[in-house]
């Protein structure tokens, strides 16, 4: 992939969490909102990896799909809402729901040697990046 094709595919990226961020409604607007989990991305050289930290609080790890497709890694699930029979609820702000986010990775990994843990809600992943 050439650096002007990664400019362009990071600028897709940034364009579409953009507007993802954007049909965010504040809670306090009496709207419902989608559950967006947050992302880190780092990188390390020795050994050279990637990894994402996705938080998935209340989330079952059996519901969660992760695979990188097109130069982007993708997460993708359910978080559900617990049932409470004859429940009548007088806030709601905490966000469930179908979610997924696409992370640009602007580098060539090795998908086939990735790895990823789910512990106390934080999935993390490391995929092997490949030689240069």
């Amino acid at each position: 992939m050439t650096r002007r094709s990664r400019d362009l595919t990071d600028l897709r990226g940034e364009i579409h969490e953009l507007f993802a961020d954007m049909w965010q409604v504040p809670g306090y607007s009496g709207r419902p909102r989608r559950f967006r989990p947050q992302c880190d991305c780092f990188r390390t050289a020795d050994p050279p990896e990637l990894h994402v930290v996705v938080e998935l609080p209340g989330t079952d790890a059996e519901s969660v799909r992760v695979t990188v497709f097109g130069g982007a890694l993708v997460v993708a699930g359910r978080r559900a809402r617990p049932p409470v029979p004859r429940a009548r609820y007088d806030q709601m702000e905490i966000e469930y729901g179908d979610f997924e986010r696409r992370i640009d990775l602007g580098e060539d990994v090795d998908p086939s040697r990735a790895s990823a843990t789910y512990e106390r809600g934080m999935l993390s992943i490391v995929l092997p990046l490949e030689p240069a």
